[in-house]
């Protein structure tokens, strides 16, 4: 099993790699423990487990703000843009993984970097559940 989540995080990073322009990192996550199962940084002083960590309690504190709110909604992802940066965290359908990504504002299309995460959230808690 751990060679084939292994094989699976490796997959998809090299897909991200190749997919979205201007990618400075990407992570994937567990929500519960915080713990990354793999991570890619195009940018050597950019750490995506301590970004992806930090932003571990981002999603939890919206989850709770969304229950707090009696919302029935799920969140489909969370964005914060910097002034040179986008970051999009992607949360799973199960809300136990998400998917973090950082990505050069002038070079990324946001659209297109929502489609690519949706894509692969549901392959994510599949392959990681």
């Amino acid at each position: 099993m751990a060679t084939q989540t292994t094989d699976f995080v490796g997959e998809f990073i090299d897909q991200i790699k190749s997919e979205v322009h201007g990618l400075i990192a990407v992570s994937i996550v567990e929500l519960k423990t915080g713990m990354t199962f793999g991570s890619f940084s195009a940018v050597k002083s950019f750490d995506p487990e301590l970004a992806s960590a930090y932003n571990v309690e981002v999603v939890k504190a919206k989850l709770n703000a969304v229950e707090a709110l009696g919302l029935s909604d799920q969140i489909e992802d969370i964005l914060i843009t910097l002034t040179n940066q986008i970051h999009l965290i992607k949360v799973a359908p199960n809300q136990k993984f998400f998917i973090y990504l950082a990505a050069d504002s002038s070079k990324a299309n946001l659209g297109m970097a929502r489609v690519i995460l949706r894509k692969y959230s549901e392959e994510i808690e599949k392959n990681l559940a």
